[in-house]
């Protein structure tokens, strides 16, 4: 029984399973934390003279990086030189004794290190090696270098994002990194259900080009069929109308969506132009999407004159979808995030309470938790070391080498 559960609490589903996260911004590490939400044992390896960068991103208090926080809660600490010889050495021990390993450096440079596919593997035949990077493992894009930034731009998702003669949008923070990550876990466990059946791991090559594809629906195809390129729309769809934010009496912003016919139809019955839905042309989501101006221009006067809490409770009322545009001053006042406890607190040792979005998801029978926030450079070293064997003499030989 792991250290952090009581004796009566359920079994995490993934107790047991032992990663280890040498793995930076932030594809990589994400996906070992959702692992680490659910009960495995994950072992941050970090540089000891250059910590993970994701310490440094973003705003920090008192000098404690908020961002590493989240991204590196539920994992143990230590720090590791893969180069140096006795780093490399104390890796291939611990990989002996680990599930999974989730990497995402350059092509090429674990091998550099004599700590590839070949030495991993004959360390630990049953180990799942994930590596994440922006490209791929080949191809003639494989050792350049990489971001999510990349990829959001390469799969055809800024093309499509921003208004129609405005230049194409990024988002601002890590979409792609986050899909990727989600792809990511979702390859381990699918590599460890695999193993079921084999009795030995495989390498997970994820390249973050291709979840971010993925998303964007069936595009490839319509491409390949149709000659079809979508454009960019703004808020609006080329599925659907009306679709759409639109500005209330007090200042407030809404979203509307319709994708289903009954929906439009209480919507345009709602705002009182009930006359529409006897179009030929209302029948169908893509022809209404065709008449997007005029189903516009009827919501949102509609909307302009009413405030906010007006519109959502007439819409409510109507049983016709919206919701209010959100920034996360309203995120953690809004009573369906806090029934589901989406945004939750965690005691840390650094900054007391420390609230943080929540785990992904929820199972009735062995639910996830959120055990500790992230833990300080290099915290767990000597525990990790000690428990894998390694006694005062040897972990004191690797410092004075520089590995650790």
């Amino acid at each position: 029984m792991s250290a952090d559960r009581t004796e009566n609490a359920p079994r995490p589903p993934l107790d047991g399973l032992r990663v280890l996260d040498l793995a930076t911004l932030f594809a990589g590490p994400l996906a070992a934390t959702m692992l680490g939400d659910f009960g495995a044992e994950v072992i941050k390896v970090e540089h000891p003279l250059r910590p993970d960068p994701s310490r440094g991103h973003g705003p920090a208090k008192d000098g404690v990086g908020l961002w590493w926080k989240v991204l590196g809660r539920n994992k143990r600490t230590i720090t590791l030189d893969l180069s140096r010889p006795g780093g490399r050495d104390t890796l291939l021990r611990l990989a002996a004794t680990a599930d999974v390993v989730i990497e995402n450096f350059r092509p090429g440079t674990l091998e550099k290190w004599g700590l590839g596919w070949p030495e991993l593997s004959a360390a630990n035949p049953r180990l799942v090696l994930a590596r994440v990077t922006a490209f791929g493992q080949f191809g003639p894009y494989a050792h350049r270098p990489g971001f999510g930034t990349l990829a959001e731009a390469m799969s055809g998702f800024a093309a499509l994002t921003g208004e129609p003669e405005a230049p194409p949008t990024l988002p601002p923070f890590g979409l792609a990194d986050s899909i990727a990550a989600l792809a990511t876990s979702y390859a381990v466990l699918t590599a460890l259900a695999a193993r079921q059946h084999t009795g030995t791991g495989q390498v997970v090559d994820m390249a973050i080009i291709e979840p971010m594809l993925a998303v964007l629906g069936p595009q490839p195809t319509w491409y390949d069929q149709l000659g079809y390129v979508q454009e960019r729309t703004g808020n609006r769809s080329a599925n659907n109308a009306p679709r759409n934010t639109y500005r209330t009496l007090d200042g407030a912003w809404v979203a509307v969506s319709t994708s289903a016919q009954s929906v439009a139809e209480r919507v345009m019955r709602l705002v009182g132009r009930p006359e529409l839905t006897d179009e030929p042309w209302f029948a169908t989501g893509v022809q209404r999407a065709a008449h997007a101006d005029e189903l516009d221009e009827a919501v949102g006067n509609w909307i302009a004159a009413r405030t906010r809490d007006e519109v959502l409770a007439a819409f409510e009322k109507a049983e016709a979808a919206i919701a209010p545009v959100q920034d996360v001053r309203d995120v953690f006042e809004d009573p369906q995030y806090l029934a589901l406890d989406t945004v939750t607190t965690v005691a840390d040792p650094d900054l007391g309470p420390l609230r943080m979005q929540n785990v992904l998801f929820r199972l009735s029978a062995t639910p996830g938790a959120i055990r500790w926030a992230g833990r300080g450079h290099g915290a767990d070293t000597d525990a990790v070391l000690t428990e894998l064997g390694l006694g005062p003499a040897e972990i004191g030989a690797l410092r004075e080498e520089g590995a650790l």
